[in-house]
């Protein structure tokens, strides 16, 4: 198929994958960068204004195909309260995320997650299409990713279901890829891998690598690039902030900031699928902070040092938790976290192996 913007799209794609490498130690991926368009996957997206409010912007707008090639993550769904369902994530991550699965020509991968199929076309472009398998739970996005696949020449298989169940007739694998945030790895895609096969997967808000080795187990660590995916789809009550209102609290020392930042990550590990809001006067300042789950346990910390919980998990005892293990002036970096899988479960440690560790609960 030809387009009008054939022309430029092959330079900046060219431009696109030299900025993508950068830097960066050599990498076989960004030729797949420099051969697939972009556009082909988000004929548009939605950007917000200053008000929050969705638009979208499409191929016709100035300044549409320089955003498709720019190091950014373009949301390209919304459901109807207009909440991001689905993204193309940002290049920069996908291509470090690409590079940890040391992958070969024609190493077959499995991913979970296969969105507008850009993804999936990259994989194709380098261990060839019958050796790339990709799912999404969502139907209509798997149609349209097809759509957008069948305007080149990449023809992974691609299916709509469940991506944790993975596709046992085309296993095993020889690396798996997930493009959503998961709170443990799925146990059909660890028996899906071969030994010695090569997992990344996002984990909290951070990506985990790690190899399989035999009857299930697996040992890894995460990478120091953060990573903020779109969560599995699960259902989720509101938080509970009205409640909050009538418990006196407890004082305690944690600044808010630590929440915000220094915590954030540890955070994301012990609290899977959490989420959190603030609160800010007129002069910008934090003045509080809140975190739920999806099960509607609710805490806040006021900037003055009252927190408040409520609900089935006592979430600020995790925070208190997290404080003995990261006293004030310890950030923990990414890197220093791992994970280890066994057939009795799933934890993610600090430090070495048997140090503090935080078990992967099933959802």
């Amino acid at each position: 198929m030809t387009e009008p913007n054939d022309l430029s799209s092959a330079v900046l794609r060219a431009r696109f994958a030299a900025s993508l490498g950068e830097g960066a130690r050599p990498s076989r991926w960004l030729a797949a960068f420099a051969d697939v368009p972009r556009e082909h996957f988000v004929p548009s997206f939605y950007r917000q204004d200053g008000q929050g409010r969705w638009y979208e912007i499409s191929e016709d707008d100035p300044g549409y195909l320089e955003a498709v090639y720019s190091d950014t993550a373009l949301t390209t769904q919304l459901d109807a309260d207009g909440v991001p369902t689905s993204s193309s994530s940002e290049p920069g991550l996908m291509l470090t995320m690409l590079d940890a699965l040391d992958a070969e020509p024609g190493h077959r991968l499995f991913e979970l997650g296969l969105g507008t199929g850009y993804n999936a076309a990259l994989a194709s472009s380098l261990l060839g299409s019958d050796n790339v398998v990709s799912v999404d739970v969502d139907p209509d996005l798997v149609q349209r990713a097809q759509q957008h696949l069948h305007k080149g020449r990449y023809r992974p298989h691609v299916f709509a279901g469940d991506g944790a169940e993975g596709c046992p007739d085309r296993a095993p694998y020889d690396r798996i890829i997930a493009t959503a945030a998961l709170r443990r790895i799925p146990q059909a895609l660890l028996t899906q891998a071969r030994p010695g096969a090569v997992i990344v997967a996002p984990l909290g808000f951070g990506v985990a690598r790690f190899v399989v080795a035999e009857a299930g187990e697996a040992t890894g660590r995460f990478l120091p690039t953060p990573a903020y995916f779109m969560q599995r789809r699960h259902p989720t009550k509101a938080p509970d902030f009205a409640g909050l209102e009538r418990k006196a609290g407890t004082a305690t020392s944690v600044p808010v900031a630590d929440v915000l930042d220094r915590l954030k990550f540890p955070l994301s590990l012990a609290l899977p699928g959490y989420r959190s809001c603030s609160w800010r006067n007129d002069e910008g300042e934090v003045t509080g902070v809140g975190l739920w789950t999806e099960d509607g346990s609710t805490a806040t910390l006021h900037a003055s040092g009252r927190a408040r919980q409520i609900g089935p998990r006592r979430l600020w005892d995790a925070v208190e938790e997290l404080v003995s293990v990261f006293p004030e002036g310890v950030a923990p970096a990414r890197e220093d976290f791992g994970l280890t899988v066994t057939p009795a479960g799933q934890r993610v440690w600090y430090g070495e192996a048997d140090g503090p560790s935080w078990a992967l609960y099933r959802s």
